[in-house]
């Protein structure tokens, strides 16, 4: 099952959404075929696939079928069931492997296993019943914040308590079922480190990115990242050390807060390409996405090289609430790349798609890319 996959194979992916979609889109390019398997159809990831099976990821005889129809299999989500993930190793290699979405798909799992690792997470406590919350409240702290352990994405899941009352308020609201307390952390940046492990254990990692978040969501993503070549050199260390930890094969990203001290606290990890890493697509020697395919297949990875100072903005559909953006508008700036994601419903919150602007320095890259946005809604400046 550790046999290299070359180019014509066939590469399996559960999820059907942008993460997949990009993702083809290097396989195609280096020669591979690619099978997605998704709930919905004339998905992202359908689109520009060769193969696209619309089966529920609970029905193990479809996943049993897709997984006999490739040579590796990876997933573009970390919500894919873990038992779709088992089913499917028993046909062909799954990478990175079902254990690391057992790990990172619960916040519980993941804070524990990377707090036992040695490694610096967030200040947490768990809350399974309203009788943990008074212990948790004294390990943690005031205020902080209550997350559920599963299926919380883009601030979904989780509410900021700044009082006992209102922590057992918000786990009644949250349905009262396994969740996290954090600390609540004043931090000065966030940052990400994109990193990619190989099938023989060679780690690459991407320089950290900048990250700023509006409502939650990423917003601007940048690099180089401004912070110090310090703090830059202790993030990829941690994310060596994270990917190495759990023996994950592919793409991982580590997510930080940096704090007004310098130091670095581990906020959550994505076992997959990331949404800050899409600027590597235009501004890198070989993206994330192209890193995810050596990975799985085996091969050796690419250079991890930035070429160019680099900033992304996330296209949300509330961009589309007074019709269709002008795209010739911000095709107009020379040195911006335009990404969508063939998503068919554009509503307010949903990423579909994102701008990457190329300038000299970081500040002017963002501030294009913001212009670039800025057009397409046809709105003056502010």
């Amino acid at each position: 099952m550790s046999r290299i996959i070359l180019p014509s194979s066939v590469i399996g992916v559960l999820g059907s959404g942008q993460l997949g979609r990009m993702f083809a889109i290097a396989a195609r390019r280096m020669g591979y075929r690619v099978h997605v398997l998704s709930p919905d159809d004339d998905t992202p990831t359908g689109q520009v696939a060769d193969v696209e099976v619309q089966a529920d990821y609970e029905d193990l005889d479809a996943v049993t079928s897709f997984a006999r129809g490739v040579e590796v299999i990876t997933f573009e989500f970390e919500n894919v069931p873990v038992a779709a993930a088992e089913v499917a190793a028993r046909y062909a290699p799954v990478r990175p492997a079902g254990e690391v979405l057992h790990t990172t798909q619960n916040r519980l799992r993941e804070k524990t296993c990377l707090q036992n690792a040695g490694l610096p997470v967030t200040p947490f406590a768990p809350v399974r019943s309203a009788v943990d919350i008074d212990e948790a409240v004294t390990a943690v702290g005031l205020p902080a914040v209550l997350k559920t352990a599963s299926w919380g994405y883009d601030g979904k899941g989780q509410v900021r308590v700044a009082s006992h009352q209102q922590a057992c308020r918000a786990w009644q609201s949250l349905g009262g079922g396994d969740a996290v307390l954090e600390r609540w952390i004043n931090f000065a940046s966030e940052l990400s480190v994109v990193a990619v492990r190989s099938l023989r254990g060679d780690l690459a990692c991407f320089d950290p990115i900048t990250n700023i978040h509006r409502h939650h969501i990423l917003d601007v993503s940048l690099a180089p990242a401004n912070v110090s070549s310090h703090v830059a050199s202790a993030a990829v260390e941690i994310a060596r050390a994270v990917m190495t930890h759990l023996e994950v094969v592919g793409v991982l990203c580590v997510e930080f807060f940096v704090t007004e001290h310098g130091d670095l606290l581990i906020n959550e990890v994505a076992p997959r390409p990331h949404n800050s890493g899409h600027l590597t697509i235009d501004a890198h020697v070989a993206c994330q996405f192209e890193q995810q395919v050596r990975a799985v297949c085996g091969l050796p990875l690419a250079s991890t090289e930035q070429l160019r100072p680099a900033a992304m903005v996330n296209l949300l559909g509330d961009l589309w609430v007074d019709g269709e953006p002008s795209w010739f508008q911000a095709c107009t700036l020379p040195d911006v790349k335009l990404h969508l994601y063939g998503k068919r419903e554009a509503r307010p919150g949903r990423k579909m798609g994102h701008v990457t602007a190329l300038a000299r320095s970081t500040e002017a890259a963002t501030a294009r890319a913001r212009e670039a946005r800025r057009l397409l809604t046809g709105k003056a400046p502010a």
